[in-house]
């Protein structure tokens, strides 16, 4: 049977315990939050919804004891500081690169076989730490951010085609933050038909623009980080792994030589099954694609520096 760890019991975490059991294709999804009771309360709330919602995915939530999501499968790590209007993913290395390393650690000591998805801010970088720090192999760390990115494009292009969402296929790669993503225009269909026969540049820049701040808009709104679509898209994920969907995802990804990349997790399209990440797809990008994906790697790998410089990772 399938079981998933959901560390972090706020909103996020709730909302990715959520999805997940909804979907029922796991046997138990353990919650786990520092507060205490915090996590069991989420848990007993969730789980007076499975005979309203119609699932058998049993919910359980604990404090801080690594003990009980022993044999998870998958471990999602959602743990650390939301946003808050005006910050950007990067002012949160400070706080979370220390929760995220000893958050790995801890899954890692009972979960030794777990594959590990980071949905925690700056997303590549905390992808970036969770790597170094558990020193797996890379198919077995995927960061969420590029799955997100990719829906909100999705749902800004289906407002400007004035179409459902499903008749909409597009994908963003680059680095999950408001300057690095990479909307791929060029890639983007309606039931095949590519996007730019149906809106002009205008509102293809408008589209791309809005999908890049599309993190920042809703913090705004709301005071805190977005939940619902992150939660969604790491049940997404999760789905692909533990039900061997083989979806093409993009996400965040340890890079060997890919896309001319190397030692860095950055967003790029990969199949995702049953052991994590099965294949990095390489797409051809127009040049203008490649200079803005190089020119994030490059912000990317900055905000990587910061880790060493505040000594949570050692050269």
């Amino acid at each position: 049977m399938s079981k998933v760890t959901v560390v972090g019991a706020g909103n996020v975490g709730a909302s990715c315990a959520e999805y997940i059991a909804i979907k029922n294709f796991a046997s138990e999804v353990v919650l786990i939050d520092i507060k205490e009771g915090f996590a069991e309360g989420k848990a007993m709330d969730l789980m007076q919804t499975a005979s309203l919602n119609g699932f058998d995915t049993r919910i359980t939530g604990v404090t801080n004891d690594y003990s009980k999501t022993a044999g998870s499968k998958v471990a999602v790590i959602t743990s650390g500081v939301p946003r808050k209007p005006g910050m950007t993913r990067e002012d949160l290395i400070g706080i979370n690169a220390g929760i995220v390393k000893d958050v790995t650690t801890k899954i890692l000591e009972h979960s030794p076989e777990a594959i590990i998805i980071v949905v925690s801010n700056p997303m590549d970088t905390m992808t970036y730490l969770s790597h170094k720090a558990s020193g797996l192999p890379k198919n077995r760390i995927i960061g969420m951010g590029g799955a997100l990115d990719s829906a909100r494009f999705k749902y800004r292009l289906a407002e400007a085609l004035e179409c459902p969402a499903s008749d909409i296929d597009g994908m963003v790669i680059g680095a999950h933050s408001d300057t690095g993503m990479v909307p791929l225009m060029s890639k983007a269909t309606r039931n095949g038909v590519p996007v730019v026969n149906f809106i002009d540049e205008e509102k293809q820049s408008y589209v791309i623009e809005e999908t890049k701040i599309g993190g920042a808009t809703l913090t705004k709104l709301l005071g805190t980080s977005a939940w619902y679509a992150p939660g969604a898209a790491v049940s997404v994920l999760v789905h692909s792994i533990l039900a061997d969907q083989k979806k093409m995802v993009p996400c965040s990804l340890m890079l060997d030589g890919e896309y001319g990349l190397s030692d860095i997790c950055f967003g790029v399209p990969a199949i995702i099954g049953k052991n994590g990440v099965e294949k990095i797809v390489e797409v051809e990008l127009t040049e203008d694609e490649k200079a803005k994906f190089n020119e994030a790697a490059d912000a990317v790998r900055k905000t990587n520096d910061v880790l060493y410089e505040i000594n949570v990772l050692n050269k």
